[in-house]
């Protein structure tokens, strides 16, 4: 059994942007009340014509070309979703179909914002196991299908977007790519995040959500580095789910990665649920803000209270 690694990654928002002052013709909101409270300026919309399958797929294209690979060289698909409209063919199905893999596993992992790094997890481990060689990982929500446009206290913070990992092997020797992942959830706590209903709308305990995320998930997120044998100050990156800068800047200063850059894509994506991490990753290698092979942790939470975290060596 040999450790696996990230190959290549990338990503794809959809082309309207929804920006606070659009918002605030919609609802009773404005761009400073909205930057004050969750630091967001902008998030992308898909159209009606966008499912959330084919954000998806162009995410995966982009981290197979980056990684010069093509359909034929993966064999598991897993999609971290919690907006897909149909319940079969599932969204791994589809975006096999899209992309003209042959024969792939294909399963839909739905933990909400903390999909991707669960799904990641999940694809490490199966490679490790030898039950499968190359896969894609791809975090892809719509969130704006689910948002309640009246409620302006959740309306401003949701955006449509995709990001996509190529999970592939370590050669024997080789150091892993992918650290071990530490997980779990709060059930008794799980409907302070919601999508319910008919149709399905999200809503959420805000104080609730930032009282854990903020008291809860530093220690979390610290024991996630012990696993990996690195201590918060010689990270190079901390890339946490996007959720809003009220969360993101108090738990990264408590985690105490003083010397790493912390992702901040929510401002110009806004909460992507399970597309934010890998979206938000997919931008800092592209921009060359962090090199191949930096340490970086990812640390996925949010419905359910599930958490989700890994130190990744990136691509």
């Amino acid at each position: 059994m040999h450790g696996s690694r990230i190959a290549a990654i990338g990503h794809y928002q959809p082309t309207r942007v929804l920006t606070n002052e659009d918002l605030a013709g919609m609802v009773d909101t404005s761009d400073e009340w909205i930057r004050t409270r969750v630091g967001i300026r902008t998030r992308h919309i898909a159209g009606p014509d966008e499912p959330v399958d084919e954000l998806a797929a162009h995410a995966a294209a982009k981290a197979l070309a980056a990684a010069g690979l093509g359909p034929a060289d993966i064999d598991l698909v897993l999609v971290a979703t919690s907006t897909a409209v149909d319940r079969s063919p599932n969204t791994a199905a589809r975006v096999a179909a899209r992309l003209g893999i042959p024969g792939p596993a294909a399963i839909d992992v739905n933990v909400v914002c903390a999909g991707f790094t669960h799904a990641l997890a999940t694809a490490d481990h199966t490679v490790r196991a030898g039950a499968a060689t190359r896969a894609l990982v791809i975090g892809a929500d719509e969130m704006s299908a689910v948002a309640d446009w009246s409620d302006r206290s959740t309306c401003v913070l949701v955006g449509d977007g995709a990001g996509a990992a190529v999970v592939e092997a370590c050669a024997p020797g080789e150091e892993p790519g992918i650290g071990p992942v530490l997980w779990g959830s709060v059930p008794e706590m799980g409907h302070s995040v919601r999508i319910e209903g008919t149709p399905p709308r999200f809503a959420q305990e805000g104080q609730s959500v930032y009282r854990w995320a903020t008291t809860r998930l530093p220690a979390i997120a610290r024991r996630t580095c012990e696993r990996a044998g690195i201590a918060p100050e010689d990270l190079a990156g901390v890339v946490l789910h996007q959720a809003n800068l009220r969360i993101i800047e108090p738990l990264a200063e408590k985690l105490g990665a003083v010397n790493a850059v912390i992702a901040r894509d929510v401002t110009e994506s806004g909460n992507t649920s399970a597309a934010s991490i890998p979206l938000a990753l997919s931008k800092l290698v592209e921009q060359g803000t962090l090199s191949g092979g930096a340490p970086v942790l990812l640390f996925g939470f949010g419905g359910n209270l599930s958490y989700a975290g890994q130190v990744i060596h990136c691509p």
